[in-house]
């Protein structure tokens, strides 16, 4: 079974003829990162980072969508804007506690809609509840199994 038949996987590849260029097959959905600028300065497009960011925004607007509405609340628009932010080892004071964390990620959140100020600060708590933001802050296990070449 190739890599591309694995169902529920995301399939992520490289040659060596662009190896700092990543072609993603998700789903029927495909998606290029391109860092082949990286040792020029250059970035024109998204990045890993970039990739992990859209993932946590998408699933705190949705989440936030389908609680306004189970609500009632009128949500017209949700927007969040995200920044990731590395805190480098020399400004950390505890960073060899397990529990420091050495990156943050930023959230900020446009509510657009006849809200109240309590609506309004439901909402935010509700944006800290998604699942990716769950999962991120839990932490992730990851595995990594070497398969037969074929």
């Amino acid at each position: 079974m190739s890599l591309e038949e694995r169902e529920g996987f995301v399939t992520v590849y490289t040659e060596s003829s662009a190896p700092l260029v990543a072609h993603i097959s998700a789903g029927t959905d495909t998606m290029t990162i391109d860092e082949s600028g990286i040792a020029q300065g250059v970035k024109e497009g998204a990045d890993p980072y970039d990739y992990l960011l859209a993932a946590l925004g998408s699933c705190t607007v949705i989440t936030l969508h389908m609680y306004a509405q189970r609500k009632g609340w009128p949500l017209e628009r949700a927007e969040v804007s995200l920044r990731h932010e590395r805190i480098h080892a020399d400004d950390c004071q505890h960073c060899e506690e397990k529990t420091a964390k050495l990156t943050n990620v930023v959230k900020h959140l446009r509510l657009i809609g006849n809200l109240t100020e309590e609506q309004r600060q439901r909402l935010k708590v509700i944006a800290g509840k998604c699942p990716v933001q769950k999962t991120l802050e839990a932490g992730i296990a990851v595995e990594t199994h070497l398969l037969e070449e074929k």
